[in-house]
């Protein structure tokens, strides 16, 4: 049928297929994910490989100098991100964690883009409503605490330039969103979130099963 699904879950064999016949990630890459892989189950926060070779060719294709990131974890997806800036972008990561960030950071210095990165410790919220509302954002990453992502949608949306993009993860959350035995905080926040995107006429929008489902905002 035309409209039926086309995706499928992924192997590890069509994984490792996928990634290597996208753009890989470097050595610098590599040794910030096996870094990661050492914190255990947590390291699962951190995006997919292709997921940040996506980050980097948007953020060239749209032409980003501002970028703005909710969650930033051991940092792969910010690297991913400063390295489609131009050497004068600029990135703001938000976090809360001091210890999770710090793993990044020197990754950052390899790959020459730690002058793009500016990173704030606190509560997102906070990082964000202190933003002018006068000095555009080209590209938003929202990838944290699942109850606060209506929040940082619009705080990001009312900063954003027409034609920007705010691109937000896990929206799929494993399936758990049309699984009714699910009602759990985090679950039940994804699916009021995604029907907040799928009904907001400020953005034209669309949600690709990319990892754990990435949902795209343009602004109009």
């Amino acid at each position: 049928m035309a409209d039926a699904p086309k995706s499928f879950a992924l192997s590890p064999e069509v994984h490792e297929y996928l990634v290597a016949h996208g753009t890989p990630p470097d050595e610098i890459q590599r040794g910030l994910i096996e870094e990661t892989k050492r914190l255990g189950g947590i390291s699962m926060m951190q995006i997919a490989p292709e997921q940040g070779a996506f980050l980097t060719v948007l953020a060239r294709m749209i032409g980003a100098r501002r970028a703005v990131e909710v969650g930033t974890f051991t940092g792969y997806s910010a690297l991913c991100i400063a390295r489609g800036l131009p050497e004068d972008g600029h990135l703001l990561c938000c976090d809360v964690s001091d210890e999770w960030t710090a793993v990044g950071r020197p990754y950052w210095e390899k790959a020459g883009v730690a002058d793009r990165i500016e990173l704030v410790i606190a509560p997102a919220l906070e990082t964000l409503r202190a933003l002018p509302k006068d000095d555009p954002i080209d590209l938003g990453f929202i990838d944290a605490d699942k109850p606060g992502y209506p929040d940082y949608y619009e705080e990001l949306l009312a900063r954003l330039r027409p034609g920007g993009v705010i691109l937000v993860d896990n929206v799929l959350w494993g399936g758990a969103v049309v699984n009714p035995e699910r009602d759990d905080e985090q679950t039940l926040a994804i699916r009021a979130f995604n029907d907040k995107v799928a009904a907001d006429e400020r953005v034209d929008r669309v949600m690709v099963p990319i990892s754990d489902g990435l949902t795209f905002a343009r602004k109009r």
